[in-house]
């Protein structure tokens, strides 16, 4: 049965699948389909916008229009058989993409005879919420920002990413990103900052850190160059390029 009424429009232009939406959707009525979110049926949806808060792109809006009917039953029916995929180890579809459980094969290494790669830490403490922010290191500094995942899946992050570089880490999903985003305008308007590179995995939310980081140097007024480096979960280099649109605008 189709009637007007409030339901959930979702701009596939501003989502970048971060999965926020579809974990605050009580009755699963969005789930991240090829990277973004979408409304897998009317009938799930009550059009209430609990998923509008959770939305960090404001790509999320209510919509009055012709549309099916909410069906209760059809979303307990619904949620049931989702409760019934997660008791068998799977993804709930709504679920974001970065969180699916995955097995990456690796072929068996034998010991390398040379030796130990030498650690090229150069600063303490490197949690973002702990750097203090006239930190001595900090002065003529090129920052390494790096997402908390990047170093484990990434086997040489020590030689290709953080050699003569200042190491802050964080993650875009799990933490307070408003926080970081004004520590790190502080760290910029308050040091001489030589360069920004910023390290981050391929899941969709992971993008926060790159985006967190832009306003902050938008904020600092400072021009700062801004270097991406994406890393995939098998922890291989899958881009690396300058963000020429975090200049000072």
């Amino acid at each position: 049965m189709v009637t007007r009424r409030k339901i959930v429009q979702i701009d596939e232009e501003k989502c970048n699948g971060c999965g926020e939406c579809a974990t605050a959707c009580a009755e699963g009525a969005i789930a991240i389909i090829d990277g973004k979110a979408r409304l897998i049926s009317e009938t799930y949806c009550d059009g209430l916008g609990a998923c509008l808060g959770e939305c960090p792109q404001d790509a999320i809006t209510i919509e009055e229009r012709e549309a099916d009917v909410f069906d209760p039953v059809a979303v307990e029916k619904h949620l049931h058989a989702q409760s019934t995929i997660t008791a068998h180890h799977a993804p709930l579809a709504g679920g974001c993409p970065g969180s699916a459980s995955q097995t990456i094969a690796r072929r068996g290494h034998a010991a390398a005879p040379q030796e130990a790669t030498p650690s090229e830490l150069g600063n303490w403490p490197v949690q973002l919420h702990l750097v203090p922010t006239h930190a001595p290191y900090l002065q003529g500094a090129k920052l390494l920002i790096s997402a908390d995942c990047v170093p484990f899946a990434f086997p040489d992050f020590h030689r290709t990413l953080l050699r003569d570089h200042t190491l802050m880490i964080g993650c875009p999903k799990l933490d307070d990103t408003a926080f970081y985003r004004d520590k790190l305008t502080k760290i910029l308007n308050q040091n001489d900052i030589e360069s920004v590179d910023i390290a981050y995995m391929e899941v969709p939310c992971c993008f926060g850190l790159v985006q967190l980081v832009r306003q902050a140097v938008v904020q600092s007024g400072k021009a700062v160059p801004v270097n991406l480096t994406k890393i995939g979960i098998r922890g291989e280099i899958i881009e690396t390029r300058a963000a020429a649109e975090a200049a000072v605008r």
